[in-house]
């Protein structure tokens, strides 16, 4: 088994270009105070936030016939990449709901890479600081039910049933009222917020699941804006450079807000600062105000030295790879800071004691996640260049794999070329596979891609994921270098979750 590189290599040299600490913080809402109180006597009843793992089907056939029946009514909506660019009919259901995203603060996402891990940070960091957080993903892995966590843990599929029940009626009335009906992700995002408001939550923490200004959760007044590295995707629907893309999604901050801004193309970052001055918010800048000052591979992660509005926290220990996951911690670091209203006008920092203890609790399943050893078997969820070449250079530096087989299995409206380009230089061979989704890209027009990329006799075809698993690990254990060898599953987030179900994790 090739286990993650003991080894540390010399730490980065701390960054000299870090600017004075923000100059101006959004103050804290004077209500969070009286929330924090009160649900510290829920926290106490509940315990700590749990380690997750990803949710399985109902063991009561009852329970998983009624989810089965959910997600058949969900799916016959409007899928996700059917869209039609408003938030009318979410802003409609929500009226008729009561707007139960007002009744908590909220921390909004966007971005193109690095969304869900950055929330599962922000999540950890405020629950190990008492508050009860709700928290709102896309897409997911294995089951529904993981898009919308309570307390650090997906809801029990009894509870996602009956949030549904209880809203079905006014969803059903909302669509009678609205040209369109409501979509699939419209209707989750309803019912996320309402099982929010139903708990209830102190803080809220929502990604986008596409873009920003009519991205249906951004019926939000989000105080903290966070936004991850911007690349392409989506291009026909976000645009085709950058700053197109930041264009759209700038459209999560609010008036007053304060936007926490990871490195970005430089065009990128214009779009952001100018929509920032337009509403009056304040930005903080990765590599300016704040930034990772330090990072050494550790055994199982890596240790940290990160900088945050309110000064540096030491020997934070990850339990992640790669450099993306770094940048990643200290962006959610930040996000909470300012979420606490830690600045210029509260020069001080969290509690670092907690701050380490949040950040080794993190879990992030499908990213570079290892579930399998002898060989190792590691997955991982990019499905885009940008995504691809972070998850490469992770791979290459916390493993010391001597043949690495890649398995892939891509969606067809993704930069398969670009996708393959970045794992070309690690892939000793590649096969090509699909996931058992209708947008999952023909392997073996996938394969022809591959070919062009890799050559001939570098690529197999596969069609069934169970079938291209078997013989990634047959091609990692040939020539008798079965200790150094090592599989890659990568290119989708659904056919990571699939293997991740045929390699038996629950």
């Amino acid at each position: 088994m090739s286990e993650p590189r003991p080894d540390r290599p010399d730490a980065s040299d701390p960054d000299d270009t870090f600017a004075e600490i923000v100059d101006e913080a959004t103050q804290r809402d004077p209500d969070l105070a009286v929330i924090e109180a009160g649900s510290r006597t829920l926290r106490a009843a509940s315990g700590p936030p749990r380690a997750e793992e990803l949710p399985a089907r109902p063991a009561d056939p009852e329970v998983d016939k009624a989810l089965r029946a959910v997600e058949q009514e969900l799916a016959g909506r409007w899928g996700e990449t059917k869209l039609e660019p408003s938030v009318t009919r979410i802003a409609a259901l929500m009226d008729v709901l009561g707007e139960p995203q007002r009744a908590y603060p909220s921390i909004h996402i966007t971005g193109t890479n690095g969304k869900t891990s950055t929330a599962r940070m922000i999540e950890a960091l405020l629950g190990a600081f008492d508050l009860r957080t709700g928290r709102y993903t896309s897409p997911h892995v294995q089951s529904i039910t993981e898009r919308i966590s309570l307390d650090g843990a997906p809801v029990d599929p009894e509870r996602f049933i009956s949030t549904y029940e209880d809203i079905k009626p006014y969803v059903e009335m909302t669509d009678a009222q609205q040209s369109y009906r409501l979509s699939f992700f419209e209707v989750l995002t309803g019912m996320a917020y309402a099982a929010f408001a139903d708990a209830p939550v102190d803080v809220a923490v929502v990604e986008v699941g596409m873009g920003g200004t009519w991205d249906a959760t951004n019926v939000i007044d989000a105080s903290v804006a966070v936004v991850t590295p911007i690349s392409l995707d989506h291009t026909d629907r976000l645009g085709s450079t950058p700053g197109e893309i930041a264009a759209e999604k700038s459209g999560i901050i609010k008036r007053g807000a304060t936007v926490i801004l990871a490195q970005q193309p430089v065009d990128a970052a214009q779009v952001m600062l100018k929509k920032a001055v337009e509403a009056d918010a304040t930005v903080a800048r990765e590599g300016m105000e704040f930034g990772v000052v330090s990072r050494e591979i550790a055994v199982g992660g890596q240790l940290l030295t990160l900088r945050g509005l309110g000064g540096e926290y030491d020997n934070i220990f990850l339990p992640l790879y790669g450099a993306h996951q770094a940048h990643n911690a200290v962006v959610a670091l930040c996000a909470v800071e300012a979420f606490f209203g830690i600045g210029a006008e509260q020069p001080r920092t969290l509690d670092a004691d907690i701050v380490r203890s949040a950040f080794a609790s993190v879990i992030s399943p499908g990213r570079l996640e290892v579930v399998r050893s002898s060989p190792t078997v590691v997955l991982d969820a990019a499905h885009n260049p940008a995504g691809a070449r972070a998850t490469a250079e992770g791979l290459s530096e916390a493993f010391g794999f001597s043949r690495l087989i890649g398995v892939v299995g891509a969606s067809g409206d993704k930069d398969v070329r670009g996708l393959l380009e970045a794992f070309e230089p690690i892939f000793a061979e590649v096969v090509v596979t699909q996931n058992s989704t209708a947008r999952a890209m023909d392997a073996d027009a996938l394969a022809a891609v591959a070919v062009e990329v890799f050559g001939h006799d570098r690529v197999q075809v596969e069609p069934r994921l169970d079938d291209a698993l078997e013989a990634a690990i047959t091609l990692a254990e040939e020539e008798d270098e079965y200790a150094g060898a090592g599989v890659l599953v990568t290119g989708s987030v659904i056919t990571v979750g699939e293997a991740r179900l045929l390699l038996g994790r629950r």
